[in-house]
């Protein structure tokens, strides 16, 4: 088999679709079926099955998969090392963000990394911290900006503390705590709170503070995405914590910094092992000295 024919089945694979594949891949759809038809006759099983509408992984496919990415990024990493050797980095970086993160201007980092390195493709996925570290260990991350309550560290990576601040609360313009110039927790534990999930990274940092003073308050909306966290507060339905340093980008809120009020901490985690070329110039360029 040869790596070619490991992308035409992992095209397939990510589109559900032989003529989709073959457009990603620019190749005719005739020429694509030919080559998967001949390596699952390589493997001597199947890693396709079809009808007219439809195209999934046999059980075949499904353990074919991970090991054919390795392949195809274990070539990639060969590229780019002996690249790097001769003064050019080139390959692909991902790196994941939570989406208020504030210690570093992200998009600012992420411009001069192109203007320096424009031979590297560089990919950018938002998510929760809990997940961006899974994703770090895992491989399909290089580099991760987090969100945690002070204290946490995260395991099986390597990691960096950015920054940390406190939490302010944040309402709309009617709200009775806007023409606060600051607020207790003991008065916030009155309000109906707009927040996230229950168990994240995000959610502790503010149920940890209210625990530590013994105090309980009502989560009432729980949301996945900041958006519309904000747009939930700008309609009166209840307050956010939030980190200082991001609402400063926040227009038409008010936010009313808390006595006491929780802390995060941000940090940036890559992974345990040698990181790649590309990935250790972003890492420099972070202000991360690597091995």
């Amino acid at each position: 088999m040869d790596l070619q024919q490991m992308r035409y089945v992992l095209a397939v694979a990510e589109t559900a679709s032989f003529t989709r594949a073959a457009e990603q891949c620019h190749i005719v759809q005739s020429a694509l079926s030919h080559q998967v038809a001949r390596l699952e006759k390589e493997l001597g099983a199947r890693l396709f099955e079809r009808t007219s509408r439809r195209v999934w992984l046999t059980p075949a496919g499904e353990a074919f998969l991970p090991a054919a990415r390795q392949a195809l990024d274990a070539a990639e990493r060969a590229r780019a090392e002996v690249a790097a050797a001769t003064g050019e980095i080139r390959g692909k970086l991902t790196v994941g963000s939570i989406p208020t993160v504030a210690a570093v201007d992200l998009p600012s980092v992420i411009r001069t990394y192109r203007q320096r390195y424009p031979q590297v493709r560089f990919s950018l996925r938002a998510g929760s911290s809990e997940s961006l570290v899974e994703q770090v260990r895992e491989g399909t991350l290089d580099a991760a900006f987090l969100g945690v309550q002070p204290g946490f560290r995260p395991q099986g990576v390597r990691d960096k503390e950015l920054g940390h601040g406190q939490h302010v609360a944040v309402v709309a313009p009617g709200h009775p705590l806007a023409t606060h110039h600051e607020v207790d927790l003991r008065r916030l534990a009155d309000e109906v709170f707009v927040d996230f999930a229950d168990g994240s990274a995000a959610r502790a940092q503010s149920d940890q503070a209210f625990a530590a003073v013994g105090l309980r308050r009502e989560v009432a909306f729980e949301v996945s995405g900041v958006e519309l966290m904000v747009r939930m507060v700008r309609h009166g339905l209840g307050v956010a914590l939030l980190p200082a340093a991001f609402t400063a980008e926040l227009h038409g809120l008010r936010c009313v910094p808390i006595t006491n009020g929780p802390i995060r901490v941000e940090r940036l985690i890559w992974s345990r092992f040698t990181p790649s070329p590309a990935a250790s110039a972003f890492l420099s360029l972070s202000g991360v000295c690597t091995p």
